[in-house]
Order: structure tokens, then sequence, then C-alpha cells
């Protein structure tokens, strides 16, 4: 198991810098006698976890574009947008897996790019990379089976929804929640989204001020307010993402020229191809966690979670 990127575990100053972007659904919606999908946009910070959930009327690359520009309008613009590769997006419906793939990863790359934003994708069929923001769909779709009540309800009444369900996300704890109501409350997204909602025994004042005090007043306490938070996060959550609980030993890493089996899920065990190592993509640790495999059908690039290293070297021309 490798470290986790510095995007996870360095503040910086402001939420949704570092932002991965996943779609679920599709979601049923009554407009007057008909019914259509709707689809969820899910924006998560990989720093401090906070979530944002847009609602997108189709899977085209219009409305993702449509779609991220509402998320910047609200949440500033992100300097990295990680998300699934765009042409084996995963889904647990198959026609929210063939719509994805409809989506131009070359438009989405020409419209971030004049606002020096990075998109990154991770790696075809791995969706254990996309963890950070896969989690994040399933504590939402936990919220909205508490919330919706009807089956299938209006688009205003699904919009009202999705913006409950994200509150109730980012209202979760991220540290631990102390026994004494003496303590310090648990930090929660929402805290680093709206810092000043809270904003008792900053009410009275001690003196007369003219409009500049109070202007630079207001401004000192909300970023003296924001390093504390981020304090609060280095010293009470950064340590929760550093423990590492499982793969303790390491493996051997692939090396160009393995022979490997490809597992593939959707194909019976033993018609999985069998191919060679041409390349493989190693981190900052050593451990190659990405390698393309050639086989007599073309190229592939997998995650090694895929690969099945089999113990024969290949013969020498």
């Amino acid at each position: 198991m490798g470290q986790l990127p510095d995007m996870r575990v360095t503040p910086t100053g402001r939420a949704s810098t570092h932002t991965g972007l996943d779609y679920f659904g599709p979601m049923t919606v009554k407009i007057g006698r008909r019914q259509e999908k709707r689809y969820g946009a899910l924006f998560t910070c990989m720093t401090v976890r906070a979530i944002h959930i847009e609602l997108a009327s189709d899977l085209t690359t219009t409305s993702a574009l449509m779609a991220l520009r509402r998320f910047i309008a609200r949440r500033g613009c992100p300097k990295t947008i990680w998300s699934d590769n765009a042409t084996t997006f995963r889904g647990a419906d198959r026609e929210l897996t063939q719509a994805v793939r409809a989506i131009d990863r070359d438009e989405l790359t020409r419209f971030s790019s004049p606002r020096q934003i990075e998109w990154r994708f991770i790696a075809p069929v791995a969706p254990h990379m996309g963890g950070c923001w896969e989690r994040m769909v399933r504590a939402v779709k936990t919220a909205l089976k508490a919330t919706l009540n009807t089956r299938i309800p209006r688009e205003d009444t699904l919009t009202t929804l999705l913006a409950e369900a994200e509150a109730i996300v980012n209202g979760r704890p991220l540290t631990y929640v102390p026994l004494d109501h003496n303590d310090d409350l648990p930090l929660t997204p929402n805290d680093f989204l709206m810092p000043m909602t809270d904003r008792t025994g900053m009410t009275a004042t001690s003196g007369t001020f003219n409009d500049g005090d109070l202007l630079r007043r207001s401004w000192r306490e909300s970023q003296r307010l924001a390093d504390l938070l981020w304090k609060r996060w280095v010293k009470e959550y950064l340590p929760t993402l550093t423990r590492r609980e499982k793969w303790y030993q390491s493996s051997t890493p692939l090396a160009e020229g393995d022979i490997v089996v490809i597992a593939d899920s959707q194909s019976p065990r033993n018609l999985w191809p069998r191919g060679r190592v041409v390349k493989t993509y190693p981190g900052r640790d050593g451990q190659v966690r990405v390698a393309d495999v050639q086989t007599g059908h073309g190229l592939y690039q997998r995650p090694v979670t895929k690969l099945c290293r089999l113990d024969v070297r290949p013969t020498q021309d």
C-alpha cells in the first residue's frame, strides 16, 4: 500500500483546490406526465473531504462542462481534477457506463487548460484508485435513501434532496467526537466551507469603530479562524490518514517482460487474455501499480491488481 498523494495530506488554504469528480445515477424524475432520467455529478475535495453535488440532465460533454462551470462559480476554480478514466467509466448501471464513454476527454482538456486546471484520469478498470470519491457517492446514496420518500419525485424536489444530502454528508465529523461537552467540537467539512456560520462570542464589541476598523477586524478574524481550523486538521485529522492497517508486506514489482494473465470480470476465467508486460509505471516508492500489457488482441493498460503474474519467463529469440 503506497503513501497518500500530496494533495490529500497538504493544507491548501481553501477547500476544493484539489477535486475528485464522479457521476452517479440514473435517477428518475417526473416532469408533467412524462418521466425523465437525471444524473448526479459529485465533486469532492481531496483534502477536507467536502462534497458538492450538481444535477446533470444527461451525460453529454456539454452537460459535464455546465456542471463544472456551476461548481467553479460556487466553490472556486480547482487546480487539479481527478476522475475515472472516461473511456471506461464505471457505474452500477450499464446505461451510465455506456453514456459516459461519449464524454470527450479532449473537450474537457480544452476547457480546463485556459483556467490552468490540470485534469488527471486514473488507470482504466481501476475503481479502487478513485476510492476517495467512490466512498462519497455511497454516502450520498445512503443519505438519499433517508430523505427520499416519494418513488419518483419532481425535478425541483430531487434538486432539494440532493442539496440536503450534501449538507448531511458535509456535516459528518472528520475527527473523534469528544465525550466531554467542554471539549472542542469535532471538525467537519462544513467548518472549511462555512467557517463563520457560528459566531458565538464574537458579536460583543469593546469600543467604537469606524467602517474601516470593522472590515479589518472581520478579515483578521476570518483569517485567524481559518488558520486555527487548518492547525486542528493537521493535528487531529491528518494522523488518522497516515495509519496503514493492511498490506504491510511489499511484493516484488512487475517488470517488463513478465508474462501475466489479465483478470476480466466480464468473461470466464478460462478465457482471460494472456500477455506480456511491455511498460511499467512505478510510483515514488518504487512499487509498480499500473502497467501496459501486450496481448494478441492489442495493447491494454491495467492496474496490477488485475494482473496475475505467471511463474515463467519468456523465451529468448
